[in-house]
């Protein structure tokens, strides 16, 4: 069998990481072992944080949606409630979105959704 030198694909491999690796602190930008270490943390904290960020997302729309819905005299769960039994389809998105930039026609919804809890 013949001999496999590995000098230009390892130095590839390593040049590959380090470049990944470069805003970190110390060895970690350096030095290969602990760079390679950093890279696999890195890229796992990555792609656990790409599921998460969709939660956080979710939770930040919740506050301004409660926020709004506060200053027209309602509660978040009531508001929410009102527009489903209402029959109002429209996600938190979106009324997050009218919560920061249209002020009246949040507060539209809002009287929507007390007129149909207030009725059943």
């Amino acid at each position: 069998m013949p001999r496999v030198k590995k000098g230009v694909n390892r130095r590839r491999k390593h040049k590959k990481i380090l470049k990944l690796t470069r805003g970190s602190f110390g060895k970690k930008s350096t030095s290969f072992r602990p760079a390679n270490e950093q890279a696999l943390k890195s890229l796992s904290y990555a792609y656990a944080h790409r599921k998460k960020r969709k939660g956080d997302f979710r939770k930040l729309w919740i506050s301004r949606i409660n926020a709004a819905a506060r200053q027209n005299g309602i509660s978040y769960n009531k508001f929410m409630n009102g527009l489903k039994l209402a029959g109002v389809d429209i996600n938190r998105k979106m009324l997050a979105e009218l919560a920061v930039y249209d002020a009246e026609a949040f507060a539209k919804l809002a009287d929507i959704a007390k007129e149909t809890l207030n009725s059943k």
